[in-house]
């Protein structure tokens, strides 16, 4: 999993799990049904959440899918959409990431340019 849009695994597959989820339908909806309890905010990583203005999260309180997707997704704080450190980096997309690998193989390879390699 990574930062960014990393989270959206979660959501997509280990959150509904493994199974198809129609759109609009609430994650809590698959925790119900099957009887497992939704996700909760835990630790003493909390503290450093807490603005001292508004609500705050507490140990036990339930992850929302906003929530996860703020911090997850974004980096921000999960309830104010503060922002958090640094941004995410950007990663180019794996079919970028793997041609311009292939463009620096060796000539000798025989495969040395990714237009040679999807041939």
């Amino acid at each position: 999993m990574s930062s960014g849009r990393g989270y959206e695994y979660l959501m997509k597959s280990v959150a509904t799990g493994d199974t198809a989820r129609e759109s609009g339908t609430p994650l809590t909806r698959y925790y119900t049904e099957t009887g497992c309890p939704p996700g909760t905010w835990l630790g003493s990583g909390l503290d450093s959440l807490d603005t001292g203005h508004g609500p705050a999260l507490a140990d036990g309180d339930t992850v929302t899918e906003e929530q996860l997707e703020r911090l997850l997704g974004q980096g921000v704080h999960p309830l104010t959409g503060a922002k958090l450190g640094s941004r995410f980096p950007r990663l180019r997309p794996p079919a970028e990431r793997m041609a311009a690998r292939i463009d620096q193989l060796d000539p000798r390879t025989g495969c040395n340019t990714a237009a040679e390699r999807d041939r």
